[in-house]
């Protein structure tokens, strides 16, 4: 479980996940860049791009920003005007120099993979490659909401894909367990989710640890106020101090 992320982000990731669109991207940048304007100028850094959805609508306004991503297959899928703009790297061990950017956008989920140690450690360093008042959008599962709302187990249908799900708390990590059937390609895989499940205000100890200030914080993608009733999200923005 510890290295699952290395397995799972390729096509099969890719199909399952397609609902996840140009247009929600384009409503997330939006947002951010309505909170944080700054997005819009200097070196920004997409952590955990993905196949660049929100990369491309970034830079619409900012032709300095740029995507990271371990995973060969979704950087594969990118638009091929994207690909000058997109680097391959373990976010852990990001061969960038410190104090450079304006900001730093984790869109959906990509935070909470790893031990609580080396989470810690990945915002420490994230917040090193931030200039003085630069920004990191963190874009996160609201914990009380999921874990309220949470389907134990259920099968859907997606690109091609039957996907039988199974859901659970397991400790302080959120699991899913998946079986994949592609009936057109006779093929049977399991795949794996685990993310470390942090409550609002373990965020927001995590990120002063870190030497982060919090600026706001949004519930949604259009960017209601955040309500740790309501909605199924925590996106923080966080900044260097000056």
């Amino acid at each position: 479980m510890d290295e699952w992320f290395k397995d799972w982000f390729d096509k099969d990731y890719a199909a399952i996940y397609g609902h996840r669109d140009g247009a929600e991207a384009e409503r997330a940048v939006a947002m951010a860049r309505s909170l944080a304007p700054d997005l819009d100028h200097g070196p920004v850094l997409d952590l955990a791009c993905g196949a660049g959805r929100h990369l491309a609508v970034l830079r619409w306004s900012n032709r300095l920003a740029f995507g990271v991503d371990l995973s060969r297959d979704l950087l594969a899928m990118s638009p091929a005007h994207l690909r000058p703009w997109l680097l391959r790297a373990d976010m852990r061990r990001l061969p960038l120099r410190p104090g450079r950017l304006a900001g730093i956008c984790l869109w959906f989920t990509p935070f909470g993979y790893f031990s609580d140690a080396e989470n810690r450690a990945l915002l420490a360093s994230l917040r090193d490659l931030l200039r003085p008042g630069g920004v990191l959008v963190l874009d996160y599962l609201n914990a009380g909401f999921v874990l309220e709302h949470l389907v134990a187990e259920d099968e859907i249908w997606r690109g091609g894909l039957r996907v039988h799900s199974t859901r659970r708390l397991e400790g302080d990590r959120l699991v899913r367990r998946m079986v994949l059937a592609d009936p057109a390609g006779g093929r049977t895989r399991e795949a794996l989710e685990s993310v470390r499940l942090y409550r609002p205000e373990e965020l927001r100890a995590l990120a002063g640890q870190c030497g982060l200030e919090i600026q706001c914080e949004v519930g949604d993608y259009d960017g209601s106020a955040f309500d740790a009733e309501r909605g199924p999200r925590w996106i923080g923005f966080l900044r260097r101090p000056q």
